[in-house]
């Protein structure tokens, strides 16, 4: 059984309703979850020692929040090389944030990334609950 750390910045709490959904596919698997703001992670110290990765954003602007970008520096340097990851956040029409997390997990850290960012606008829109989940299950099948 692996421990996965789910990161995420929120400004409306829909991102951080995604990431307890992914979480709740990660449990639905058999593996452990912990679920943080971007705001408790202060160092790469707080990255280290888990198998698995998932970081959440939503698109603000085309962006990323910036507390976001902040773990993504930290991450960087915690050495999360080949280890299994995944991306999502909320979005309205765009959702640059979510492959921008994404791509730079697979790209800059060298990540084992899953098939692609999680690209929901919304966990209550369509079926974004079995979605979310299934993510989680999928990076849990990864460990």
């Amino acid at each position: 059984m692996g421990t996965i750390l789910i990161v995420y910045a929120s400004r409306v709490d829909e991102t951080k309703g995604i990431a307890e959904l992914i979480a709740e596919g990660v449990r639905q698997s058999g593996h452990k979850v912990e679920v943080k703001t971007a705001q408790q992670i202060d160092t790469e110290e707080d990255l280290v020692g888990y198998d698995a990765y998932v970081f959440g954003s939503p698109t603000y602007h085309g962006e990323m929040l910036p507390s976001m970008k902040q773990v993504l520096f930290m991450a960087e340097r915690a050495q999360l090389k080949d280890k299994p990851g995944g991306a999502f956040g909320a979005y309205g029409w765009s959702g640059e944030a979510n492959k921008r997390i994404f791509d730079t997990m697979n790209y800059i850290f060298k990540m084992k990334m899953a098939s692609g960012p999680l690209m929901i606008k919304a966990s209550w829109v369509e079926d974004g609950v079995e979605t979310a989940q299934d993510y989680g299950k999928e990076i849990s099948e990864m460990i």
